[in-house]
């Protein structure tokens, strides 16, 4: 299959151990890593309580506090899995979390963390109500995190950035790619990148890294030529993608998806397999990009990036790679080789 496919395939993970187990399975980097996702399971509960600081602070001073805190954990996970990578590329996605998903419920977790902030009870549910949104998946997250608070999006660059200086000078190849999630209008963007640059000049012993964006947001893939005058790369977020293009919120299709399979208004849950409409609006954002830069690099993450007519039709499109979880990437290297072979190049 290597031998005859064209497609790169990468995996979807956040730590070492996930890192290893793609690379046994053949991953040649990882299309998606999501900085939140340390936040999450064995070891977290230090940094998560620095990541709640940080998003129950009330100005930047607060912020700055439990950025500062959290900054080692951060640095130290990315260090290790790009040490793993053994200078394959991995593309790091700055936070994109709902925030509400971070509120503490926990009773004694919330009396720590008013204790931390120096507030009483009253004061922290009141900042934990005004975090609360009507549709969290189109809210204040992505790259609206980073621009109403830059140093949100300063702490992770140099956690990246400052982590993969540490490796070179180790004699450690590294490759990061720094990724925007959600956006939508170029000048998101372009906020973005310039704080990312601003960074980058301030770390001396830097070898390759590049700048880029997630494509999940329908305008964005319209706009395609506008964003790729300044970004690197693309990779499209197609569970996002699909979410918006539908109007599905695919946290809540159980109640609904059956019906529609079967009666066979759709073909397929366009959650699983990729839709004919996403597929047309990444087919214009790749057009659109290559023609401002015919370089771009063009990938997927999510697990689409695993799926056998996904994959076709990723490679039919002039892909770069496909990104997936560490277990599907056997699947996704025999998919890329039979699109070739169905193909005939």
């Amino acid at each position: 299959c290597d031998g005859i496919r064209k497609l790169k395939v990468r995996t979807n993970a956040e730590t070492p151990a996930d890192a290893k187990r793609a690379l046994e399975f053949g991953a040649q980097g990882i299309g998606l890593f999501r900085i939140e996702h340390m936040f999450y399971g064995e070891g977290s509960e230090k940094p998560l309580f620095h990541l709640q600081e940080m998003i129950m602070s009330n100005n930047a001073e607060e912020r700055k506090t439990a950025l500062d805190s959290l900054f080692p954990f951060m640095k130290n996970d990315i260090k290790e899995t790009l040490r793993a990578m053994k200078g394959l590329p991995v593309t790091i996605r700055l936070m994109d979390p709902p925030l509400h998903e971070f509120i503490p419920h926990d009773k004694k977790r919330q009396k720590q963390l008013s204790d931390s902030l120096g507030i009483n009870s009253e004061e922290l549910a009141k900042r934990s109500d005004a975090l609360k949104e009507s549709n969290p998946m189109m809210g204040h997250r992505g790259v609206r995190l980073g621009i109403t608070h830059p140093e949100i999006t300063e702490v992770q660059t140099r956690a990246i950035l400052e982590a993969a200086a540490e490796l070179t000078a180790e004699k450690v190849k590294t490759f990061p790619e720094i990724m925007v999630p959600l956006t939508g209008i170029e000048t998101e963007y372009t906020h973005q990148e310039k704080i990312i640059r601003e960074v980058a000049s301030k770390i001396d012993g830097l070898d390759n890294y590049m700048v880029g964006t997630m494509i999940e947001i329908p305008r964005a893939t319209i706009v395609a030529d506008r964003i790729a005058e300044t970004a690197e790369f693309f990779s499209f977020g197609t569970n996002d993608l699909t979410q918006m293009t539908f109007g599905f919120s695919r946290d809540d299709t159980g109640g609904f998806m059956p019906a529609y399979l079967e009666h066979e208004l759709l073909p397929e849950d366009p959650f699983a397999s990729l839709d004919e409409g996403v597929c047309e609006l990444v087919k214009i954002g790749i057009e659109k990009g290559r023609k401002t830069r015919p370089d771009l690099k063009v990938g997927i993450c999510g697990e689409h990036g695993g799926e056998p007519k996904s994959v076709h039709f990723c490679h039919n499109v002039g892909m770069d790679y496909v990104s997936c979880s560490p277990f599907r990437v056997p699947i996704a290297r025999l998919s890329a080789a039979q699109a070739v072979l169905n193909n005939g190049k």
